[in-house]
Parts: structure tokens; sequence; C-alpha cells
């Protein structure tokens, strides 16, 4: 197998909150829910850098696709992570999630790295590390 993730999905309990809270709240594009023509097809994407899209998916349909029955999400099975060129960058992403109504769980401080990060939960409790690393900084 190549190393090639081209797409994220998070299954979400309420497609068009989750969708206003990643659009509205923290400022991604979308062209919005697409496919709802489809028996469990309503999906919205996100592109994201480097060709890379995050895809929001009701988690019923996820389940109903995969044949898994649907659980709680683990916040802590997987954390996506959003690194920012600059400092500051990491206390306003933080804070624009917060506004949108996500649940800081670590507000932003030093990293033993040298750099700068604090994590949110979106509405559906999946775990988002934001960070400026002076080692990886994005191009």
């Amino acid at each position: 197998m190549e190393a090639r993730i081209s797409l994220i999905t998070l299954g979400v309990a309420d497609l068009e909150r989750s969708v206003a809270f990643y659009r509205d709240g923290l400022g991604l594009p979308t062209e919005g829910i697409i496919g709802t023509e489809f028996e469990h097809g309503a999906v919205a994407f996100f592109p994201l850098a480097g060709g890379l899209r995050l895809a929001l998916w009701a988690q019923a349909d996820l389940a109903h696709d995969t044949g898994l029955e649907a659980r709680p999400v683990s916040p802590t099975g997987f954390a996506l992570a959003h690194n920012v060129r600059e400092r500051a960058e990491v206390d306003a992403v933080i804070t624009a999630a917060e506004r949108a109504g996500a649940r800081v769980v670590k507000p932003a401080q030093e990293t033993f790295y040298g750099g700068y990060a604090g994590y949110f939960q979106d509405l559906d409790g999946h775990l988002w590390e934001v960070a400026w690393n002076p080692a990886m900084l994005p191009g």
C-alpha cells in the first residue's frame, strides 16, 4: 500500500450542525451538503492543504455503509492536527473553535518540543490539536 491518504471522513451526529461549525465557526470552505438525493449519501467536503479533503458524513450513514454498529466517539482514539505558521494563530484558532461551540480540553501552552499547542473537541467529540511547531512549519 502506498502511504497516500486523500480523504479523512468524520462521522457526525448532525450533519447540518457540523457543517456550520466547520464552515462558519472555523472558516473552512465547502460547497455544502451534497448527495442528499441518495439514501445515506448526504456528505460535505472541505478542501485542505496538499489536496487532502475533510468529509463530514452522518455517523448513522457511515455505520450503515460499513455494516458496523454506531458507537460513541472515543476522543483519544485519534487526533487531527492543524499546524499553523505563527504562534499567535494557535490562540486565534482555538478561540474561534470555542466560539463556534467546541470544547477546549487543553488550553494552548508551551510544548516539550519548543512549540506552542492546545486541543479542542468539535461538536461530536473529535479531537483537534492546534500547534505551532518551529521545526515543522506548514508550506
